[in-house]
């Protein structure tokens, strides 16, 4: 038995429950979950019980390092390298900017697309970034060169999401016609089309051993597909105020993370269709704003907001812990940096200003 199965919707923090899913999203392990009775759950405690409130815990402390300017439209993305040496931007300018994270100092553009771009995804040995534009086509770049090496055409409207699987052999896309394409990267081909959604796929991952591809689109729903077959395995919906507009897998794919225009941020065991956790307090109501993990110090969610801020909650007991405050328009991007604590931010107009945080230690 799973022993999320039996806690619902609106779970409140059950000291069990909790224990569970503090630590599962952010270890990585390569076996399912052993199956455990419910009875020992229910009763046996480990000596000795570790704190689970934000309370109890050491609280992030993320204050402002760098300001980053050079877009001149509404920035839409920004990623870490998977080392964390560089971080990388997309805008509706058509432009692709490489940042050194830690000097703020403007490395690299790569010019290509003709209209804007909606996301971009580092392959995970970082010499490769893929990006995917309204001009319907996704674009493979040499990092350190700046040069396209690949050119992937096959949507038929505009490319809004992409991400490598972590072998990065190949390329998951989603579009505004309803698509999720899964590309084979040596060929540049188009290798699975999914007649996924009736509305703009906003969001595609693979989990971990890509065998699964999550997307969700604005008709509401979150679809988790057999990679290889191109079947949907599970259908997940947040209800007709909630309609999701990112999703994630966790770092150990037993989870997904989801965002939606109910300003709501949720954790679901998609096993069980079960939402775990619900993390609110920010303003999501028009815009396609990104949530992701922290997992190099404390557990965090972290999230950009319409009211212009950063939310950083706890994962455990889904308390805001911290508020980021400097950017004067919508924070639609966010990203964590691999090893340390560092996150960066991006808003769209008038602000055009990506951000970069670090927790320096507790305040004194």
């Amino acid at each position: 038995m799973d022993p999320l199965a039996s806690m619902d919707e609106s779970t409140t923090d059950d000291d069990n429950a909790s224990q569970t899913t503090e630590d599962d999203p952010q270890v990585p392990d390569s076996h399912p979950p052993v199956p455990v009775p419910p009875q020992p759950v229910q009763l046996v405690q480990p000596p000795p019980q570790a704190p689970t409130t934000a309370a109890a815990r050491e609280r992030p402390n993320y204050q402002l390092r760098h300001t980053l300017r050079g877009h001149t439209q509404s920035i839409s993305a920004v990623k870490f390298s998977p080392d964390g040496t560089l971080l990388a931007s997309c805008a509706a300018d058509n432009m692709i900017k490489l940042w050194s994270p830690f000097t703020g100092e403007l490395i690299r553009n790569l010019n290509g697309h003709t209209k804007g771009l909606s996301d971009i995804a580092w392959s995970t040995d970082g010499m490769y970034l893929a990006s995917a534009s309204d001009d319907t086509t996704i674009r493979i770049w040499n990092v350190d060169s700046g040069l396209t090496t690949k050119h992937l055409r096959g949507h038929t409207s505009f490319v809004f999401c992409v991400n490598y699987n972590t072998a990065s052999n190949l390329l998951v896309s989603g579009g505004c016609d309803g698509d999720v394409r899964v590309w084979n990267i040596a060929r540049g081909k188009c290798i699975k089309t999914l007649n996924a959604h009736l509305d703009y796929v906003t969001a595609v991952h693979f989990n971990r051993d890509a065998t699964l591809i999550v997307s969700c689109a604005l008709d509401g729903l979150i679809r988790i597909w057999n990679t290889t077959t191109g079947q949907c395995l599970k259908t997940l919906a947040e209800g007709h105020d909630a309609v999701c507009q990112h999703v994630q897998f966790s770092p150990n794919s037993k989870y997904i993370l989801s965002t939606a225009h109910d300003s709501a941020i949720r954790l679901w065991d998609y096993h069980t269709s079960r939402c775990l956790k619900t993390y609110i307090g920010h303003k999501n109501e028009k815009y396609c704003i990104a949530a992701c993990f922290s997992v190099t110090g404390g557990k965090w969610i972290v999230s950009g907001s319409e009211d212009n801020k950063v939310y950083i909650w706890d994962l455990q007991s889904r308390e805001i812990v911290q508020t980021l405050e400097a950017h004067t328009g919508v924070v639609v991007a966010v990203a964590t940096h691999p090893q340390q604590n560092i996150i960066a931010s991006g808003s769209i107009e008038p602000d055009l200003a990506i951000r970069i945080w670090s927790d320096r230690g507790s305040p004194t």
